[in-house]
C-alpha cells in the first residue's frame, strides 16, 4: 500500500451518530492518516438468519468488499445489529485479514444489553478496541497472545474490557513492518 491510508467508515442501519464522530477522531491517531464517513445503502437484512435472530457477518462483510475501493484504502462497516458466524454463538466483528474490508458491532457492546445502565464512556471505550482490532486484521495482523494487546481475540465482553486499545510492542513492530511508513509513528 503507497501513501497514507484512508479509512472509510460506514453505517450500517443505523449508528449512534456520536460514536461515529468518536471513532472519525480516534482511529486516525492509531492508524495514521484519516478517516471518511462514507455513503452507502447497505442492508443487513440481507444477511438476517431468522432461526438464530442475528446476522451473518461474513455476507455483510461480502458486501462491504464489493464496494468502490476508490474512496478508501481500508473499510469499516458499522451495525448495531447482533453478529455471528456458524461456528460461534456470536461475534463483535470479522474482517478480510490484509484486505479491504472490516465489519464491526457494538450490540454486545452496550451495557444494556446485560441488563445494566447505559454507560456511553464505556461503550465509546469497547467500541475504539473492536474497531482497531477489525482494522487490524485488514492491516494483516492476526490474533496476539499477548493479554493486554488490542489483537488479542475477545471471547467476551469482559475481555474487551480487559484488553489495551493499543497493539503489543510485537504487534506495533509487525504493524509497522507491514505497512511500511504509511501508519502514524
Amino acid at each position: 500500500m503507497a501513501g497514507v491510508p484512508e479509512i472509510g467508515l460506514i453505517s450500517i442501519g443505523d449508528v449512534d451518530r456520536e460514536l461515529l464522530d468518536y471513532l472519525m477522531l480516534a482511529l486516525p491517531g492509531t492508524f495514521g492518516g484519516r478517516c471518511i464517513e462514507v455513503a452507502t445503502n447497505l442492508n443487513p437484512q440481507d444477511a438476517y438468519n431468522a432461526t438464530r435472530r442475528q446476522y451473518h457477518s461474513t455476507q455483510l462483510l461480502a458486501k462491504l468488499r464489493e464496494l468502490d475501493h476508490g474512496h478508501a484504502s481500508k473499510f469499516l462497516g458499522i451495525t448495531e445489529v447482533d453478529l455471528f458466524i456458524p461456528i460461534f454463538t456470536f461475534v463483535f466483528g470479522e474482517a478480510q485479514v490484509n484486505g479491504s474490508a472490516a465489519l464491526m458491532s457494538t450490540h454486545r457492546l452496550h451495557q444494556r444489553f446485560y441488563g445494566l445502565p447505559a454507560n456511553r464512556e464505556l461503550l465509546f471505550a469497547r467500541a475504539e478496541k473492536e474497531a482497531t482490532h477489525e482494522l487490524g486484521h485488514a492491516f494483516g495482523m492476526a490474533h496476539c497472545v499477548n493479554f493486554d494487546c488490542v489483537m488479542r481475540f475477545s471471547n467476551s465482553v469482559e475481555d474487551v474490557d480487559l484488553k489495551a486499545s493499543d497493539f503489543c510492542r510485537l504487534c506495533e513492530t509487525r504493524l509497522r513492518q507491514e505497512c511500511g511508513s504509511t501508519l502514524a509513528a
